[in-house]
């Protein structure tokens, strides 16, 4: 019977660990049956459709989290999905030859990374270690020096999730790109989801059949959970709400060039569904005001070649850095 629903920071970093334990990878089936967040809602033959979408969701999430996930297809079963093994080879998730750290620096890594083995990871560990040994894969060691960067929950989530329980309305201040000040908004909550790692919620109006869909890190404030009841429609409204984001994604495109060999263009072409041609890089997005932010965070090794609104609003981002540095270094 399955147990209590595990964070999904949690299950991602549960998959991490597994795929980084074995050189030959895992299955789909071996990932659902054995890996922490799967294994609770695993049916043994029985049917695991919706398990397994949510395995593709999290694959995407991670790969944009800049993991390195292979496919290995097994010799002599070319289009056999179901045997398709996962992995991610070590060698290409290990910090580079040339990084160094100081003596402290490394002092302070060891005391980090032992907090987290004693304080977070012990027992899951053991547990995975053990079902990999009991399909009879031999984990390598060590593992628990590679964390992948897993973004934490936004403070909405929790109220949010509390509210789709309860199909209850609930209102909050949203603040759209461009605006200065948040609007105040009242929703009935239909599901929550991810989409390129980050939590939307997929919500109607109150009293109407028309469909919203908020990025939970543009809530500000907290968010009310009113007495107001009310019947969610049929279906599977996170599946609903995230095929609608996805066509968004896919109809919207960026052109980049990238300097190579630089982390933005190893980050920028590991991106799902990242196109590279000649020295320009072709990039689908749901959000043109979050692309802005990552392309900017790249400095000089990116440069926006297409659409000009894009080009423009990473120039801002970038003027901007450089105003508060200024303003900074003239106070000092």
């Amino acid at each position: 019977m399955a147990s209590g629903r595990v964070p999904v920071e949690e299950r991602l970093f549960s998959l991490v660990l597994a795929l980084l334990a074995t050189e030959a990878g895992l299955t789909k089936q071996e990932i659902l049956s054995t890996v922490q967040g799967y294994r609770q809602r695993y049916i043994p033959g029985g049917d695991n459709a919706n398990l397994e979408r949510q395995f593709e969701r999290d694959k995407d999430d991670i790969r944009e989290l800049g993991v390195p996930l292979e496919t290995v297809e097994p010799l002599g079963e070319a289009g056999n999905n179901q045997n398709l093994r996962y992995r991610i080879p070590k060698g290409s998730y290990e910090l580079p030859a040339d990084v160094r750290f100081t003596p402290e620096e490394e002092t302070l890594l060891h005391l980090a990374s032992m907090v987290w083995r004693e304080g977070s990871l012990s027992a899951e560990s053991d547990r995975a270690v053990l079902k990999l040994r009991s399909l009879g894969l031999t984990p390598a060691e060590p593992v628990l020096g590679y964390t992948p960067r897993l973004r934490a929950r936004d403070d909405a989530f929790e109220p949010l999730s509390g509210a789709l329980q309860k199909s209850a309305a609930v209102t909050f201040s949203y603040l759209r790109p461009g605006m200065t000040a948040p609007t105040s908004r009242t929703v009935e909550p239909l599901a929550l989801f991810q989409h390129e790692g980050r939590w939307h919620l997929y919500s109607r109006i109150p009293g109407t059949d028309d469909v919203r869909t908020y990025l939970l890190r543009r809530i500000v404030g907290p968010v009310t959970v009113t007495s107001r009841r009310f019947t969610p429609p049929a279906g599977d409204q996170a599946a609903i709400g995230l095929a609608e984001l996805a066509k968004v994604w896919n109809a919207n495109t960026a052109v980049v060039r990238a300097v190579p060999g630089s982390d933005a263009a190893t980050r920028l072409l590991r991106r799902r569904g990242s196109v590279a041609s000649a020295d320009e890089i072709t990039l689908h997005f749901a959000d043109a005001s979050i692309l802005a932010d990552e392309l900017a965070e790249f400095g000089p090794e990116v440069v926006v070649v297409q659409p000009e609104s894009l080009a423009t609003a990473v120039r801002e981002r970038l003027e901007r850095v450089v105003a508060a540095h200024a303003k900074s270094g003239g106070e000092a």
